[in-house]
């Protein structure tokens, strides 16, 4: 795509009341409830939402948490997504299995430090940043604005402004772009569950307005109201965990570039940050971010690889899309002068072993703005200095 000038690109984006959305954020719900206790507790949870069921399940080390209060916690979650309905409930319909068990010890060896080893990754495996001028937030248009979409539309729903649309929703866009830049939008998709008192022309009338506040005026002028779908297949009653089976992990797209970058495979939610496949995507996009941010390029993509038990990255690789091999070498030594890149570096450079993941788990991961309480700290544009001198 970096070669195309003239192209049609799209992104989709999944609420949180999306199964696999439910699943992401039980599964960070868990890590945070270990962190909160115990800032080095290891966890790795996975997550299972069907019909009136929930099934967690993984490896932990650290503070013993009593199934009773987890299961008190998951029930928290769905009741603030929204889900009260025949088929996923909050209530005691929902039953909810625990199956968390200690961690392996011979991962653990290989993770933790010793008197002549540092800590090593938590696993092997390649992660991507990215980040691009598109939009202020140094995201790509088309994922940016399919999660604004959905974002508004859950808080006007949890708020009561908006009425009859249920927690499960799905956004599309597609921009067209003009010489590398998105120009305008060609179409927009969403698909929302709701109410069995509205009807498809009813779900239209709601759902326009999000995508007018969602995207900017000049990327809607001269749009094609024929090229705005609403629920295109129809009735959408029967949704959430009880129409799909959700698991942690399978939006990895969703949850990061929305594939204008690509993706080393591994998912985030239910993993602490010694697990690289979460931290050093963090680190990458921190350093990406940064980058575009000093100006010094419109766009960067930054991979990291790893090896389990080994500390430093094996390989660090820089694209700015210029044609420019020494530019691309500059910013690879200023990263290497600038950022520990150990499993141990990043952890304390952006601040992880702190109970921050539940937010993270629907709407992205990157694009959001940092808060007080340390989320998001890998979306600070705090190191440009490093790329300019």
């Amino acid at each position: 795509m970096s070669n195309l000038k003239n192209y049609l690109f799209t992104s989709e984006s999944v609420s949180e009341g999306h199964p696999d959305k439910v699943s992401d954020r039980i599964s960070d719900m868990v890590v945070d409830s270990y962190l909160s206790i115990d800032p080095f507790s290891r966890v790795a949870c996975e997550t299972l939402t069907t019909t009136n069921k929930v099934v967690l399940a993984g490896e932990v080390r650290g503070p013993k948490i009593k199934k009773d209060e987890l299961i008190q916690k998951v029930r928290d979650c769905i009741k603030d997504i929204g889900y009260d309905q025949d088929g996923f409930t909050w209530k005691e319909a929902t039953k909810i299995e625990t199956h968390l068990h200690s961690q392996s010890t011979d991962i653990a060896i290989g993770v933790d430090s010793s008197e002549n080893k540092d800590e090593g990754a938590g696993d092997q495996g390649i992660m991507f940043g990215y980040a691009c001028s598109e939009t202020v937030e140094l995201m790509p248009a088309p994922i940016f604005y399919s999660h604004k979409i959905l974002r508004l539309m859950a808080e006007d729903r949890k708020s009561g402004k908006l009425k009859n649309i249920e927690p499960d929703s799905k956004s599309q866009v597609t921009f067209e772009y003009e010489n590398g830049k998105p120009k305008k939008v060609k179409s927009v998709v969403i698909s929302s569950q709701h109410s069995a008192k509205i009807d498809q022309t009813n779900v239209r009338e709601l759902l326009r307005p999000y995508m007018i506040k969602s995207i900017p005026k000049s990327f809607l002028e001269g749009f094609n109201e024929d090229e705005f779908y609403v629920n295109p297949t129809g009735n959408f009653v029967i949704g959430g965990p009880d129409g799909d089976c959700g698991l942690t992990g399978r939006k990895i797209i969703v949850d990061t570039y929305g594939g204008a970058a690509p993706h080393g495979g591994g998912a985030f939610s239910g993993k602490d940050p010694t697990k690289v496949d979460r931290s050093a995507a963090y680190a990458s996009r921190y350093i990406a971010k940064n980058v575009v941010a000093s100006k010094i390029a419109d766009k960067c993509l930054i991979q990291l690889a790893y090896a389990i038990g080994v500390s430093k990255p094996l390989s660090i690789y820089v694209n700015l899309y210029e044609d420019d091999p020494e530019k691309n070498k500059f910013v690879e030594n200023k990263i290497k002068e600038n950022f520990d890149l150990s499993p141990r570096g990043i952890r304390e450079m952006l601040n992880l072993n702190r109970p921050i993941y539940e937010k993270t788990a629907a709407y992205g991961h990157f694009g959001r703005a940092p808060e007080k309480d340390g989320s998001f700290s890998w979306e600070n544009t705090d190191k440009t200095e490093v790329f300019l001198k």
